[in-house]
C-alpha cells in the first residue's frame, strides 16, 4: 500500500523524531511512503487565532499537494481534524495514524516492544472532534512488554488548547496542574498521546519539575523494537 506522509509543521520542526518513527513503522508494515516536499501548515494556527482566510488558504494548499496521494497519513489528529472540518479531507483519504493502522489495514498488534510502564492521556480533538475512541489503547495493549497503567480522569484537558494556552495562560496551567498531578500518581515512566502538542505543554511542565517522567508519541511506541 502506498501512502503519503502530512507529518505537520508542528512535527517537522519540534519533533523530527515522531516523523521517523512514521516511516520506521509504516515501512515495517509493508507500506510504500511518500512524502510531498511542498507541504506546509495546514492553517490551523492561523484560523485559531482569527485568521481564518488565510488558514483556509493553506488548507486550499494542503489539497493541492496532496491531490494525487492514494492515502494520507499524519501523526496529528488536531491537523487531520482541522482540514476535515474545513472541507480538506480529500474525499476520506485522509487519515490520523491510529485510523489508518486500525481501520485499513486491520492491525492492532504492529510487532511493537516498548518494556516501560506507560500511560495514554487522550487529546481533546483525538476524542471529541475525531471520535478516535480507544484505537491507540487497543494498539498500546498489544505492544510487547509494556505497562500500560491508568490515568485519572484522562478525557480531561489538559489544558493547552493551541492559542489558549497563551491568551488564558492562568487557566492553561491551573489545569495542566491537574493533569500532573494524576499523570505522577499513575506512577508511569512515559506519557503518549496522539498529537504533540499536547505532549510538548505536558512535557514542558514535566522538564520543570524534574519529575522523571518522559513524553512520547504514540508513533514511537509503535515504532519502537
Amino acid at each position: 500500500m502506498r501512502v503519503a506522509l502530512f507529518i505537520t509543521c508542528f512535527n517537522d520542526t519540534l519533533f523530527p523524531q515522531t516523523g521517523r518513527a512514521m516511516v520506521s513503522l509504516l515501512e515495517r508494515l509493508g507500506c510504500d511512503i511518500d512524502f510531498p516536499e511542498a507541504q506546509t501548515c495546514c492553517g490551523q494556527m492561523h484560523t485559531n487565532t482569527g485568521y481564518r482566510d488565510r488558514g483556509l488558504t493553506l488548507a486550499r494548499r494542503f489539497e493541492r499537494v496532496f491531490a494525487d496521494a492514494d492515502l494520507v497519513v499524519s501523526p496529528s489528529s488536531s491537523c487531520v481534524a482541522f482540514l476535515r472540518e474545513n472541507g480538506a479531507g480529500l474525499d476520506g483519504r485522509l487519515l490520523e495514524l491510529t485510523e489508518f493502522l486500525v481501520d485499513r489495514l486491520g492491525l492492532e498488534d504492529v510487532g511493537a516492544t516498548f518494556p516501560h510502564k506507560v500511560t495514554l492521556h487522550p487529546t481533546c480533538h483525538s476524542v471529541r472532534l475525531m471520535a478516535i475512541g480507544d484505537r491507540p489503547r487497543r494498539l498500546l495493549e498489544h505492544v510487547r512488554g509494556i505497562d500500560l497503567v491508568e490515568l485519572d480522569d484522562a478525557d480531561v484537558c489538559c489544558g493547552f488548547g493551541g492559542t489558549f494556552a497563551v491568551k488564558n495562560a492562568d487557566t492553561s496551567m491551573a489545569m495542566l496542574s491537574d493533569k500532573l498531578r494524576d499523570l505522577l500518581n499513575s506512577g508511569a515512566e512515559v506519557c503518549t498521546a496522539a498529537d504533540n502538542s499536547c505532549l510538548l505543554h505536558i512535557g514542558g511542565a514535566l522538564k520543570h519539575q524534574r519529575a522523571g517522567v518522559r513524553v512520547m508519541h504514540l508513533a514511537e511506541i509503535l515504532a519502537a523494537t
